[in-house]
């Protein structure tokens, strides 16, 4: 089939789809917006969700760590909503798994953090982690570096498969009867009477009672608030038998076993904007980080590279709830835990959107903790902004 008879096939259906307004249309086709129209969908929303290019989302890219403690997140609001969301995975999953027949990778390995030097702590015991000496902490591990004197071990932070969650997720969402329409990009956003009227796409315009802008690094391309691209480089090698049996959370790297044998190495942080490739000084710190701490890695066989985009904030926590526009929800800027975040977020926005009830925690993060510094005024009559597409 001729790329322009492809192209008049998605223009046909997606004018089809445009002539029935939903309850809810989600701008973004990632961890977040697939688990919020899915949540709503499970409510009895009619939801719509539009979509550039799933295979893009950042969800693909991601090592699919749940580690709120490993992370070293600072008590506070943050923390909190983490800890909750990471409490909601094992049955979220095991529902989505019920529900559609397929695994997500879920799996409560915990997460070991190796130090080097003098590092050893006056506490040994501090909530939900523990102090290992070197000796503990090779029964738990071997062959880690010479140089690492103990570690935390952080049993209850675990992680999911990226990609078979994607699958996963945009399965439920066909089997819900959400309408996907792959291949639509959204330009830019029109109101009147600070309220959205429609989304133009490159297909037509879009309209629907409520609105959630879910399109992560891409955000600024059609509201003005301060979610920006940081980028990640990872790399995976490949073993016939995982050696692995836990996360390794280091310094400047971690490494993630898959139950099946691949290893998952990452990541970098990179202010360079839409940078997208991979570069060999990205890769060079990751492979001599990596092998420093778990020196086996040097000889397995090296499968994969790859990159992708977190969105985010000044204060590297995300924008949820409510905007400068009455029927806009925000749910982006999720920095680097929107897949830990993705069933919070999805259960929060579907209480907020359906009860119109805002959860107290959500405060916390709202877009008018950034003003004035970045004031997001609400546009009087015309197009918020145009002549740019997002990537989802």
């Amino acid at each position: 089939m001729t790329e322009g008879r492809l192209h008049y096939l998605l223009i046909s259906q997606s004018q089809k789809l445009m002539n029935s307004s939903p309850d809810v249309l989600i701008m973004g086709g990632g961890a977040i917006g697939l688990a919020t129209a899915i949540e709503l969908a499970s409510h009895g929303a009619q939801v719509t969700l539009l979509s550039r290019n799933f295979q893009e989302a950042a969800l693909h890219a991601a090592a699919g760590m749940l580690a709120p403690q490993a992370e070293g997140l600072a008590p506070g609001s943050m923390l909190d909503l983490c800890l909750q969301s990471r409490a909601l995975y094992p049955d979220w999953t095991a529902q989505l798994t019920a529900f559609t027949g397929l695994e997500t990778g879920y799996w409560p390995c915990g997460i070991l953090a190796p130090c080097y030097g003098n590092s050893v702590p006056t506490e040994t015991r501090v909530e939900e982690r523990e102090w290992c000496d070197r000796t503990t902490l090779l029964q738990h591990q071997p062959d880690l570096s010479p140089e690492v004197v103990g570690g935390w071990w952080f049993p209850q932070d675990a992680q999911v498969n990226p990609q078979q969650l994607a699958q996963v997720l945009w399965q439920a969402a066909q089997q819900l009867g959400i309408t996907l329409a792959e291949g639509v990009c959204v330009n830019a956003l029109e109101c009147r009477d600070n309220q959205i009227q429609q989304v133009q796409t490159n297909v037509g315009t879009w309209q629907a009672q409520t609105y959630v802008l879910a399109t992560g690094a891409w955000s600024q391309q059609l509201l003005p608030i301060p979610v920006t691209p940081r980028k990640g480089q990872l790399l995976s090698v490949q073993t016939t038998a995982q050696p692995l049996r836990q996360i390794l959370f280091g310094s400047d790297v971690y490494i993630v076993p898959r139950q099946a044998g691949r290893i998952v190495v990452g990541a970098t942080s990179e202010d360079v904007g839409f940078a997208a490739y991979n570069t060999p000084d990205g890769i060079h710190a990751l492979l001599t980080a990596a092998m420093r701490l778990y020196p086996p890695l040097a000889d397995f066989p090296l499968e994969d590279c790859w990159w992708g985009f977190r969105p985010a904030t000044p204060d590297e926590e995300p924008i949820l709830g409510q905007s400068p526009y009455k029927n806009l929800i925000l749910a982006t800027g999720h920095y680097r835990n929107g897949i830990l975040l993705a069933p919070i977020t999805a259960r929060l926005l579907t209480a907020l959107i359906l009860s119109g009830q805002a959860d107290p925690c959500l405060a916390d993060f709202s877009w008018q903790r950034f003003t004035p510094q970045f004031p997001i005024t609400p546009h009087p009559s015309q197009v918020v902004l145009s002549s740019m597409i997002t990537r989802f």
